[in-house]
């Protein structure tokens, strides 16, 4: 529960990209209604904004990408960086809160702290995955770690940094059961017969590479069965575009392009073939059995290899702590192997235990975000310590 707290709270807050700013208005939203005035300045979108937020610049002045363009921007990044420091170092929070975007918030959160700031940041670094190094880094610089995955707690208590899980926003956002008929009525679809959604990403490079793959495998599962269809979700217009020139070369194939709309798609289908990241997530919440594939340049793939210290690539496998959901990764991604690995999830015969297995990562993963992150939070602004759960 909350303490009593009333009177007013003045938080900084930094998010760098609109999930970022998904992510701080609820936890301020949350916080809001526990104090009698929360004052909020920092830099964020307009999530953020209409919890009160007064943004110090726009947050999309901080959204790059990859490594040439943050490097172009680097002078840029450094005054804005420079400016939100000054400012908080004469103006004093109460707490700051960094939200993702580890690279700009780390270095800003360690300085702060150093003028004697309370501070935490929201949402892990990958340290689990790769340059487990930043531990190091990261214990200078927050007060307190929350995290979105049960596994990370582990890595800060044994590092010496106070952390809390909060769970998934996704978790708490989700039902546990998402109607597939509802999905193919809102898509237009048909609503009976066999489905499989093909989600390739939404960069460039990710479509180029694995769009080619899946519509390879989609000719063998639909020459395996002719009543199959499926459908192909495009994360943005120039995705879309891209697309729409490979289908024409597959004209005969029965896929509906659709603009957006990817958790819809995956609800809708009976099996979800997709690229590895954040929607695994996704389409195991939506609770749809799933096979994972990745292809990267192959530079990309050799220093990965070298620098990744986990066995796994999909966040089910992860979260599960086992293989439960097939993974295709670079010379294993062809138009064979994939369909074959995706074919008895569809005929229902491999599914049972991704489904169990998802059903339990929801529950796991449902722990009131919004609530128990501002909790801690409150936690930490009025020295009460961290509860370490």
């Amino acid at each position: 529960m909350f303490a009593e707290t009333g009177g007013t709270l003045r938080i900084g807050v930094l998010a760098g990209e609109a999930s970022g700013d998904i992510l701080g208005a609820r936890v301020l939203e949350a916080l809001s209604r526990h104090y009698d005035r929360v004052i909020i300045e920092g830099i964020g979108g307009p999530l953020m904004e209409a919890q009160g937020l007064r943004s110090m610049f726009p947050m999309e002045r901080l959204s790059v990408m990859g490594f040439v363009e943050p490097l172009k921007r680097l002078p840029e990044l450094l005054r804005i960086r420079r400016t939100v420091f000054e400012h908080f170092r004469d103006n004093p929070p109460d707490l700051f809160l960094g939200i993702d975007s580890p690279d700009f918030n780390l270095r800003l959160e360690r300085k702060l702290r150093e003028c004697g700031i309370k501070t935490a940041h929201l949402v892990s670094p990958s340290v689990w995955a790769w340059r487990q190094g930043r531990i190091k880094k990261i214990k200078k610089s927050v007060d307190l770690m929350l995290c979105l995955f049960p596994f990370e707690l582990q890595i800060y208590r044994d590092n010496g940094v106070p952390a809390e899980f909060v769970g998934h926003p996704l978790a708490d956002e989700l039902p546990s059961r998402v109607d597939k008929v509802s999905a193919r009525q809102a898509l237009q679809l048909p609503v009976h017969g066999k489905l499989l959604a093909l989600l390739p990403g939404s960069r460039g490079g990710e479509v180029r590479r694995l769009a080619p793959v899946m519509l390879g495998a989609a000719r063998l599962l639909w020459q395996q069965n002719p009543q199959l269809r499926f459908a192909l979700p495009a994360a943005n217009a120039a995705r879309e575009q891209e697309l729409r020139a490979l289908l024409a070369e597959q004209a005969d194939l029965p896929i509906t392009l659709i603009s957006g709309r990817s958790r819809e798609v995956m609800a809708a289908a009976d099996t979800v073939l997709l690229a590895s990241g954040t929607a695994t997530l996704e389409a195991a919440l939506v609770k749809r059995p799933m096979v994972v594939t990745y292809r990267m340049a192959a530079f990309s793939w050799w220093l990965v290899t070298r620098l990744v210290k986990i066995s796994f690539a999909a966040l089910p496998n992860v979260l599960a702590g086992r293989s439960l959901v097939p993974e295709l990764l670079q010379d294993a991604a062809t138009p064979q192997a994939t369909a074959a690995a995706v074919a008895p999830l569809l005929s229902g015969d491999a599914s049972g235990e991704q489904l169990q297995a998802f059903d339990q990562i929801h529950q796991q993963l449902k722990q009131g975000y919004a609530g128990k992150s501002a909790l801690a939070l409150q936690r930490l602004a009025s020295g009460d310590g961290v509860s370490h759960g």
